[in-house]
């Protein structure tokens, strides 16, 4: 059954954490359409898929008819937020900072529908500030004792905390107030350890404006083997094809832990909940479900298109799990011409020309002569132990002939172990 209220969604689907006050806000989301707003400080220039809870609870309450506030601080990233850091970030340049900005609010506009949504920046606000002004009219409001008790605070007075850094939360509060002021901002959301900062901030608005705003949190995400999420072999996964290709970016979500595949199709899809139990459920085709989580993830990240083309990379690589389409899904993953996107995919695959002779060409000589295997005898080793694949079909005849009709469109993909393939086109 589907939520009742957007946050009974939220909670449903596993986004909160922690709220200021639970019932308060459900009644406040199920009665009106709110300005809310999450925020990502831009010490890099791109996004990578630990960032991205914050990101579909964004995109959930917008669905919802919510309107979104898509702070990307160009100020609070010159200062950087302690917050679950061991040590300072590097000091960014404000030219640094500035073409930061624009590079998050790129990638966060593929997530975010722009005809409901509002994108800001607090340099407009701190750029020309008064530093004495602040002071007096915002600083007054906070307890140093207060602070002290916060964790990103009491983590980093062990190793030592500038004052610049000891000042994050208080701007992170007074943008929550400028939003407030602006726009009639009810609610922040953000990771699990930005509790502290939204309470500073919920707690600026109440003394200053007698009125009560709330803050949410989300939970700090962790795969099954209790790495923080994000991460593929030590590294982060990014949102910038640049620096994670879109193939890589889909494996990532295709090479998902089985524990896992659930909890994150409810995360970071749009599939009804109802959809993602029965493709999770005891006895289903685990695969395919993985196929639907990568293929939607990518699309997000990178649009429809780029995801059909990783989709069908994949599996001409290492095979389909749901090649009939036999498992039901909502997802577009179901409108991609496989054969067709497997041509373009196939292209960015490394090629073998072929002079074929009239008489065809043995498949283990075939094997060697691509490159697919160092000599015959390892051709044939491969081929005894089921690990040879040509056009898809795990070869099992060591006398096989292979001829011009073996070929569609003069082209035919061979492969070999897990990883190596190649396409093989007719001279």
């Amino acid at each position: 059954m589907s939520a009742n209220t957007p946050f009974d969604d939220l909670k449903e689907r596993g986004f909160i954490y922690q709220c200021t006050n639970e019932d308060a806000l459900k009644d406040l989301l199920q009665k009106e359409k709110i300005y809310f707003y999450v925020g990502f400080d831009p010490t890099g220039n791109s996004l990578h898929v630990g960032h991205l809870l914050p990101v579909m609870a964004m995109r959930r309450m917008q669905m919802a008819g919510h309107h979104p506030l898509v702070l990307v601080g160009g100020a609070t990233g010159l200062v950087g937020d302690p917050s679950g850091k061991s040590e300072a970030r590097p000091i960014l340049s404000r030219e640094k900072v500035a073409e930061n900005v624009k590079c998050l609010q790129a990638q966060l506009a593929r997530f975010i529908s722009l005809d409901n949504a509002t994108f800001v920046n607090n340099i407009d606000w701190f750029g020309e500030m008064k530093y004495l002004d602040f002071l007096r009219d915002i600083g007054s409001k906070f307890s140093v004792n207060k602070m002290l008790t916060a964790e990103s605070v009491k983590m980093r007075m062990e190793t030592g905390i500038s004052f610049l850094e000891f000042n994050y939360m208080i701007l992170q509060a007074y943008d929550f107030l400028v939003l407030k002021e602006k726009y009639g901002c009810r609610l922040e959301m953000g990771g699990q350890d930005q509790w502290g900062n939204i309470t500073c901030g919920t707690d600026l608005v109440r003394r200053i404006h007698h009125e009560e705003v709330f803050g949410l949190t989300m939970p700090l995400l962790m795969n099954s083997n209790g790495q923080k999420f994000g991460k593929s072999a030590g590294n982060a996964v990014w949102l910038d094809k640049n620096r994670t290709s879109v193939f890589d970016y889909y494996q990532f979500w295709r090479n998902t832990d089985d524990a896992d595949v659930q909890k994150l199709l409810l995360y970071f899809t749009s599939l009804p909940k109802d959809e993602i139990l029965t493709l999770t459920a005891e006895g289903a085709n685990i695969n395919r479900a993985k196929e639907i989580l990568a293929y939607e993830a990518t699309a997000l990240a990178h649009g429809d298109e780029e995801a059909a083309k990783a989709f069908a990379a994949a599996g001409s690589k290492f095979g389909f799990a749901d090649p009939e389409r036999k498992v039901f899904t909502s997802s577009n993953i179901i409108k991609v011409d496989t054969a067709a996107a497997m041509a373009s995919a196939a292209s960015d695959l490394p090629t073998y020309e072929l002079n074929m002779p009239a008489e065809g060409i043995w498949i283990v000589q075939l094997l060697s002569d691509a490159g697919l295997c160092k000599s015959n005898g390892e051709a044939r080793r491969l081929i005894q132990a089921g690990g040879a694949y040509f056009n898809d079909e795990r070869i099992t005849d060591m006398n096989r002939i292979v001829t011009a009709a073996d070929f569609t469109d003069g082209a035919a993909m061979a492969k070999t172990g897990k990883k190596n393939v190649k396409r093989i086109v007719l001279k």
